[in-house]
């Protein structure tokens, strides 16, 4: 994971905050819910949360964006981490909800699996899981190097994979699916309109 982090390091070290716009909508929780989130980065997603009366946790394997995230507006309430998200440095069933925002689809598929592993270890039974990734039917699926299946790199070490329903199924059994969709939109490029497409999917452990 070395090689990982010192390619997000790199990247936020060169463009500063990446990620920008609205985040997506957050689900209802009851106030006081333990949240974690995964792969913050420079706290787009985590600036929302911490909006809602919940207790945020939030991780990620590169320093500087965790650095990013500290100083960006609102996420002062949240306790961030340095942390390897296929490794995390928490006990088992301490959150209500974790949230995987594009971040999975980063790792290679032993990563993948491991911290769909580390999901199910910290939810409590009854918590769930908010997933969103790529999917095989975005426009940047197969461009770049491919390094392992449907996984390319483009040239500045990190790596995306690109889901299908199926497969984001199986990654987190044996959490129970509530919900696994395909988000498809056209984005505009030169005169022409090309497909989007995501993931969202949202998990529950039941036991």
């Amino acid at each position: 994971m070395n090689t990982h982090k010192s390619a997000w390091d790199e990247d936020y070290r060169r463009r500063g905050d990446l990620w920008g716009g609205a985040p997506a909508p957050l689900p209802d929780l009851p106030a006081g819910a333990a949240v974690l989130e995964l792969g913050c980065g420079n706290g787009k997603t985590l600036a929302a949360l911490t909006q809602q009366p919940w207790s945020v946790t939030a991780v990620d394997i590169s320093p500087r964006a965790v650095s990013l995230a500290r100083r960006r507006p609102g996420t002062a309430a949240a306790n961030l981490v340095v942390a390897d998200a296929a490794c995390l440095p928490f006990r088992g069933e301490v959150f209500d909800a974790v949230f995987l925002v594009h971040v999975a689809g980063h790792l290679p598929e032993t990563g993948r699996r491991n911290v769909a592993s580390a999901v199910c270890r910290v939810l409590r039974p009854g918590g769930a899981a908010f997933f969103r990734a790529f999917s095989v039917e975005d426009m940047r699926a197969g461009k770049g190097v491919e390094t392992e299946a449907q996984t390319f790199s483009r040239g500045n070490g990190i790596i995306t994979h690109y889901f299908t329903e199926t497969e984001v199924e199986e990654l987190f059994a044996p959490l129970a699916p509530v919900s696994v969709r395909t988000r498809r939109w056209q984005m505009r490029i030169r005169g022409g309109d090309l497909p989007r497409a995501e993931i969202e999917a949202v998990f529950r452990k039941t036991g």
